[in-house]
């Protein structure tokens, strides 16, 4: 029985960081779209697999109350906000590729120090907490720097709004 029990720790610490690497990648994936139909989708499903991630960490704590944060993620981020902005896109007709304040490269080179900056800040401030606290942190606040710099590297107010609410999905993912 011991066994059973330890092998469904380890799955839950795998499934865990699996959705919080996920949310991580779904981040470089926002900071490589040129399209702002692709932005919103991207962003959309960023929102999604938070919500799943919440939702996981609810039933593995036994927390009813991370579920209420799942659905709110899933209903807002998932699917409100992104039918209000593909909404705004049809009205305002800016159906082409966003000018970027710098080019796909230079954006995932800071993308890759964001996160090492990450783990340099989080790593040696934690070392009194878990392993898994220490590396969700460390997840969460790469997604946060990375929607800073999607904020800062694009031109146009809808790619920096969804700048900002990917750096919303890194709070989440940290609470």
């Amino acid at each position: 029985m011991m066994g059973a029990r330890l092998g469904y720790g380890v799955m839950a610490y795998d499934v865990a960081h699996l959705l919080g690497a996920a949310v991580l990648v779904l981040s470089f994936v926002l900071l490589y779209q040129r399209r702002v139909g692709a932005i919103i989708n991207t962003y959309a499903a960023q929102a999604w697999v938070l919500a799943a991630a919440a939702a996981w960490q609810g039933w593995v704590q036994d927390a009813p109350h991370l579920y209420i944060t799942a659905l709110v993620a899933l209903a807002a981020k998932g699917v409100a906000i992104p039918l209000a902005l593909q909404a705004i896109v049809r009205r305002l007709r800016v159906h082409r590729a966003i000018d970027p304040a710098m080019g796909i490269f230079p954006s995932m080179v800071q993308g890759v120090a964001m996160v090492a900056l990450s783990i340099m800040v989080v790593l040696p401030t934690t070392l009194k907490s878990g392993t898994l606290t220490r590396e969700d942190l460390t997840l969460a606040l790469s997604v946060v720097l990375l929607g800073l710099l999607m904020m800062i590297s694009r031109r146009s107010a809808l790619t920096q709004v969804i700048g900002f609410l990917s750096l919303e999905n890194g709070l989440i993912l940290a609470a």
